[in-house]
């Protein structure tokens, strides 16, 4: 250990560079075209049939057919369909990406160990043990291909270099040889294999751009720099791009930890066809899903159900908890499920076998009691959940504000124990012309109160054709059905117009007031066919 400081020491002195760590030989596999074959498989879409993937209103990815009628990555998706009258369009899930491409890692992770993945599509490890028990680098990549082309990845390519960003360019390179999937460059040969690649594939599009104002179009180029000049001028980030560039990468191969299996299942033989009954011979598998995530120091806060029936048709549904799930809730979900809008004491048809299966887990002591125990909130959820056992799993529900132009339209109830939906906060961040600003009303009302909002000379406050108030709101009655007291309005604001429907022959125009009273609340009005509702109220 001295020894090693004493050198360190030497080098700083004489001002050299710090010796680089030997290279570290990596097999890089890739999947040309990873998110369209997800997503055309997923949606039942030929091969042949050209097909684009589209984030944000552009194309994000399109099938080699799609390609060569002009859909490339970039384009508006009206455009990529001028060119390509039959182009199938999907949104892009990146969530479709990972659960597709889980089947083919788990392949490659069983013939060998430490398979880091890059991407959906694209993951690497070490060569030095493939290489020796497959008899050589090219011999290894090659059957790592073959395993993952076997298992849903076709025409996988593979490179192997002195690094992970050598080996993955060498992976998308063009093939010296026509059908060759292989790609290995020499030993201590990356630098020169990089050299002549444009500065694109390091993924900076800012860098590329400044850096071929200066001339510099290759990795070749950029590499020629010493690490002192471009760390001065381009910072941490483009320094390390320049090792990059250099066939100096610095990252080590950090593998995936193989995940335990924690997946259980059913078999009912001879098939079952009341919910009671699977309910209850589901108890002990059950009893052994909660085993295994003990013994893995975990537990689950969303999991996955599927029902199979004699008919093989797949009933399935992801369960969320605000807690983690034991035995005794798995148990209720699969309850639920089996009797979801149908007579539980009879199915539509027998049921084969129940998959049970962690969508989402949390090490376990995150959720360990505390050393009082859980207070109130633990006997808040028994007893929800205890009621919710009674009553079915929609007869408990919890708000959540949601996206819409009406309070009525942002209020969304969800089942206790239920996740919101994924698209619940983008919903509600959109732009929703027409919403008034907020903060939203303490109170909103489940249904619409009649009020009565007057002038100072008695009459009824309306709005007119223009969109102004007939008369400077005076008094006010909250309880106009019920004959009840006038008090007077200490400040207001209003009207704001809203047409709802106005696509429908039976839209309606809406006008909006707010106003407070003598009491202090403060109410938030709706005017429709020239009368007053009350929607919500803020005390």
């Amino acid at each position: 250990m001295i020894g090693h400081a004493r050198v360190r020491a030497d080098a700083l002195v004489r001002g050299g560079a710090l010796p680089e760590p030997p290279p570290t030989r990596t097999i890089v596999l890739w999947c040309p075209d990873w998110p369209v074959i997800a997503a055309a498989r997923a949606a039942g879409s030929p091969p042949e049939q050209p097909f684009a993937v589209v984030a944000k209103g552009l194309v994000f990815a399109s099938s080699a057919s799609a390609r060569q009628q002009g859909v490339v990555r970039g384009l508006r998706v009206r455009e990529a369909q001028a060119r390509c009258p039959e182009l199938v369009v999907q949104p892009y899930d990146d969530g479709l990406d990972h659960r597709a491409f889980e089947p083919v890692i788990r392949a490659i992770e069983a013939a060998v160990p430490g398979v880091e993945v890059l991407r959906p599509g694209t993951v690497a490890l070490r060569s030095r043990g493939p290489a020796r028990y497959y008899g050589g680098e090219r011999a290894a990549a090659a059957t790592l291909a073959g395993i993952a082309a076997d298992h849903g990845a076709p025409a996988v390519r593979a490179g192997v270099a002195d690094t992970p960003f050598a080996a993955e360019q060498a992976a998308r390179a063009r093939p010296v040889r026509p059908g060759e999937r292989v790609r290995v460059v020499p030993v201590d040969g990356s630098a020169a294999f990089l050299a002549d690649l444009p500065l694109g594939v390091l993924g900076d599009a800012d860098l590329a751009m400044v850096l071929g104002r200066l001339g510099i179009a290759t990795l070749g180029e950029f590499a020629a720099f010493t690490d002192e000049q471009v760390r001065d001028r381009f910072g941490v980030a483009g320094a390390f791009l320049h090792r990059l560039a250099g066939g100096r990468d610095p990252r080590e191969i950090a593998s995936r930890p193989v995940p335990p299996e924690l997946q259980v299942e059913a078999v009912f033989e001879p098939p079952l066809d009341r919910a009671d009954q699977i309910a209850f011979a589901f108890r002990r598998t059950a009893d052994d899903f909660a085993s295994r995530l003990r013994a893995a120091g975990l537990v689950a806060t969303t999991i996955r159900v599927g029902i199979v029936d004699e008919r093989d048709i797949l009933l399935e549904r992801t369960w969320a908890h605000p807690r983690w799930f034991d035995a005794a809730d798995v148990v209720d979900r699969v309850r639920w499920q089996l009797a979801g809008g149908v007579d539980p004491t009879g199915l539509e048809a027998p049921v084969t076998s129940v998959v049970l299966e962690p969508v989402a887990v949390d090490a376990m002591a995150n959720h360990e009691h505390g050393l009082w125990g859980s207070g109130p909130d633990e006997r808040v959820h028994h007893a929800l959940a205890r009621v919710q056992g009674m009553v079915g799993h929609d007869g408990v529900v919890t708000p959540r504000i949601g996206g819409g132009r009406t309070l009525s339209e942002r209020v969304v109830l969800v089942p206790w124990g239920d996740a919101p939906a994924a698209d619940l906060a983008s919903l509600r961040d959109r732009p929703w012309p027409g919403r008034l600003p907020g903060p939203p009303p303490a109170t909103v009302l489940e249904r619409p109160r009649p009020v009565d909002v007057v002038a100072s000379d008695g009459g009824s406050v309306d709005v007119d054709d223009r969109g102004a108030l007939t008369g400077v709101p005076e008094r006010f009655r909250a309880e106009a059905d019920r004959g009840g007291r006038f008090a007077s309005v200490t400040a207001w604001a209003g009207p704001w117009p809203l047409v709802v429907r106005w696509w429908e022959a039976g839209g309606r125009r809406l006008h909006r007031l707010q106003l407070v009273d003598a009491e202090g609340r403060a109410w938030y009005l709706v005017l429709a066919d020239h009368r007053w509702w009350a929607e919500a109220v803020a005390t």
